[in-house]
């Protein structure tokens, strides 16, 4: 055996065990994370309807956020459920982002009738950030909450991001828990696991870890005068909430996450829909890395700096995947077996049980978590065991994809497009055309 095949034999087997150990050593603290959280922070709660005030504490004026931009089919029941929240002082601010339907002359008649609800009209589309701002400049009360046009948001949520707010004034934004409502196809009722089991689970453990790597854009509070200091929402950001939370956070302020802070939210229901979201956000990812990565060569921001590393390590692991499936590929079609020291690191075999085996545990211990608070879980388990071959490529290959396209994209403001808002709403669209 030559040296050359020594050396690729070496780099082979280590690829492989990264690409096998990485997402298996990850699970594992997600969970433990996740558990740790659990019995910290919600369990102590779990009986309570909102969070008991404690001495010398009372409830401030709050001030809901909607930016909406052709949102004509949600966004009366966004309004009405913005407006029945169950809080004492409430304020609800819908900006109209120069939609192209009917969304601000609905805004404009629930106005009419509602006193508390304000309406912004923005003649062209700004973007989401510039949405958001232009809110927050209007708002009368320092603590906002942000939810998106499509979004039902819980009676009680205000009281559980608030709760952070007066207690703890380093804390500059609560993020939430979305959960999903459109579950009739089966790309819905994955991503009903995949809310859980990833993003749920995932906030967990970082909090438990000390740091966020992002908020949920679609339901987040913020303290006004933090977003201020830090010059609000970057408009050329394609996902401005992974932004924000970077800039709050390298600034010294607390992030946090609240599972009691529910809002029901819709989501993409076809490949292609569900592509062009997990592009933006894997985009969106890799430029708040390019944009923050100096934080690693500098000593006042290292409780950035195991956020960073995960990051990097995610987009590394998304690389080495597909090399290891395009190897694989090539070996079918030329005369490459040196290449292939093992016979299929593709096909199931003892290290996929392993795996899947893992996948399995780690919805089982979300859907324990969540299902505190989402009642249809039970029922969805059985679709979850399709994450690993349906989202997983998925979040490969946009993984993949986003980061030359952030290098060699011009920079431009992140402007709305109009989303894939599940099966329900593209049968309405064309029944309306």
């Amino acid at each position: 055996m030559t040296t050359f095949h020594v050396v690729w034999h070496l780099i082979w087997h280590l690829v492989l065990g990264y690409v096998f150990y990485y997402p298996l050593f990850m699970s594992t603290l997600w969970m433990v994370g996740a558990i740790f959280f659990y019995y910290k922070n919600e369990k102590p709660y779990l009986k309570d309807i909102i969070p008991p005030l404690r001495s010398g504490e009372s409830w401030p004026g709050v001030s809901i956020i909607v930016p909406c931009y052709n949102e004509g089919q949600n966004v009366r029941e966004t309004i009405h459920h913005a407006l029945s929240v169950n809080y004492p002082e409430f304020e609800v601010i819908a900006v109209n982002d120069g939609s192209k339907d009917d969304t601000l002359e609905i805004l404009v008649s629930l106005a009419n009738d509602n006193p508390k609800l304000k309406v912004v009209n923005l003649a062209e589309n700004q973007g989401k950030a510039l949405g958001l701002q232009a809110g927050a400049l209007l708002a009368k009360y320092e603590y906002l909450i942000g939810i998106d046009g499509d979004a039902l948001i819980d009676p009680y949520c205000v009281h559980w991001m608030v709760k952070h707010f007066i207690r703890y004034p380093e804390v500059a934004a609560v993020t939430g828990n979305p959960r999903i409502r459109n579950r009739t196809s089966l790309l819905g009722k994955i991503q009903v696991g995949e809310f859980s089991s990833i993003v749920g689970m995932i906030k967990r453990a970082q909090r438990s870890f000390g740091r966020l790597f992002t908020v949920s854009g679609v339901i987040t509070g913020f303290r006004k005068s933090a977003v201020h200091e830090v010059g609000y929402w970057s408009p050329d950001m394609l996902t401005e909430d992974i932004d924000i939370t970077w800039k709050l956070q390298r600034n010294g302020w607390d992030v946090r996450f609240e599972p009691r802070a529910l809002v029901w939210i819709l989501m993409p229901e076809t490949l292609s829909g569900l592509w062009k979201q997990r592009l933006r956000w894997a985009m969106g990812g890799a430029q708040v890395m390019l944009k923050n990565f100096k934080v690693l060569f500098s000593h006042k921001q290292t409780h950035l700096w195991g956020l960073m590393t995960e990051l990097m390590l995610s987009m590394i692991w998304a690389y080495s995947m597909v090399l290891v499936i395009l190897i694989w590929l090539i070996s079918f079609l030329l005369p490459v077996h040196y290449l292939m020291p093992t016979e299929s690191p593709i096909l199931p075999d003892q290290g996929s049980v392993i795996l899947i085996g893992a996948c399995l545990v780690q919805f089982a211990v979300s859907k324990w978590l969540d299902g505190h608070y989402d009642e249809g879980l039970g029922k969805n388990y059985f679709w979850m065991i399709w994450y690993p071959f349906a989202y997983w490529f998925l979040n490969l290959f946009t993984a993949v994809t986003a980061l030359p396209k952030v290098l060699f994209a011009k920079k431009t403001r992140a402007r709305w497009v109009s989303p894939d808002r599940g099966v329900h709403q593209q049968i309405q669209k064309s029944k309306e055309g």
